[in-house]
């Protein structure tokens, strides 16, 4: 039996309340769980101790017989030093889409020629003024 350590949402619509619960992962998210493990209340404070709550020493046990952490519940265990940090990737969440990137790009291209534009008379001037005199004398 495949379990896993999984949030399971409880709570009235828009004011969510979850279980932290041990489940074999062939049940619904809010179905049949094996055992409670501790509680997440997203509403409250960030810093506030209540927020999550969970038996440390029953979680300890189900990650011992081999249930895999969901990646909320592994950053709650990541946070109190249970299990170890990884890397996460974030994949192209954090990428802007196609249009911006073609804006990006033609506001670089437009800086870039703007910078051109600046350096480049700045040299040409001192030659215009050296055939200016050339021809007057």
């Amino acid at each position: 039996m495949a379990m896993k350590i999984r949030l399971s949402r409880g709570g009235s619509k828009k004011r969510p309340f979850y279980r932290v619960v041990a489940a074999d992962t062939r049940m619904p998210r809010d179905g049949r769980y094996v055992e409670k493990l501790g509680t997440y209340n997203p509403l409250l404070p960030k810093d506030s101790e209540e927020r999550v709550k969970l038996d440390m020493e029953r979680v300890q046990y189900w990650l011992d017989q081999g249930a895999q952490p969901s990646d909320r519940v592994s950053r709650f265990l990541e946070a109190a030093g249970v299990i170890e940090k990884k890397e996460r990737a974030n994949l192209k969440k954090g990428e802007p889409g196609k249009k911006a990137q073609d804006r990006a790009e033609e506001k670089a291209a437009k800086a870039a020629a703007a910078e051109e534009a600046k350096n480049a008379p700045a040299e040409e001037a001192p030659a215009e003024e050296a055939a200016a005199e050339q021809s007057a004398e």
